[in-house]
């Protein structure tokens, strides 16, 4: 395994869902393929219908991995177990995803959610484990 490419986005308000759109149709302009790893089904389900709606002016050919669907073959994943239904080489960690997980990608965005100390703290530790494993995470806003 490698080391991916890591760098956090700093969130100051909780708008998580809009930077994930906006990072999927960057990544989608790249030609890259892009799995979103959630929290749980209530997100995925709330991140797939966001996607739809999300700018008017765009389309994100997505699927939402919830095991009655086949992914493989969509640019956009979105999942809330830790598995890669689209061969995706980045991961927008939009939940704290396994290392040995995350490890797999050559790309890994995650989030440092500044408004919530819980969060915050959270993302601060896998930052730092990141850098253990000799790795140069960014921060960025």
């Amino acid at each position: 395994m490698g080391t991916p490419q890591v760098e956090f986005i700093r969130l100051q308000k909780p708008e998580k869902a809009r930077y994930l759109c906006q990072l999927a149709e960057e990544l989608l302009q790249q030609r890259q393929r892009v799995l979103m790893l959630v929290e749980d089904d209530e997100q995925a389900l709330a991140l797939d219908r966001f996607l739809w709606t999300w700018n008017k002016g765009s389309f994100l050919p997505h699927a939402w991995d919830n095991g009655a669907v086949e992914c493989h073959d969509e640019p956009i994943c979105i999942c809330s177990q830790p598995r890669n239904g689209n061969g995706a080489r980045v991961l927008l960690a939009a939940a704290p995803a396994p290392l040995a997980f995350s490890r797999t990608f050559s790309r890994v965005i995650d989030f440092a959610e500044t408004y919530d100390p819980q969060r915050l703290q959270a993302a601060r530790e896998r930052f730092a484990r990141w850098r253990e494993l000799g790795c140069a995470p960014r921060m960025r806003e």
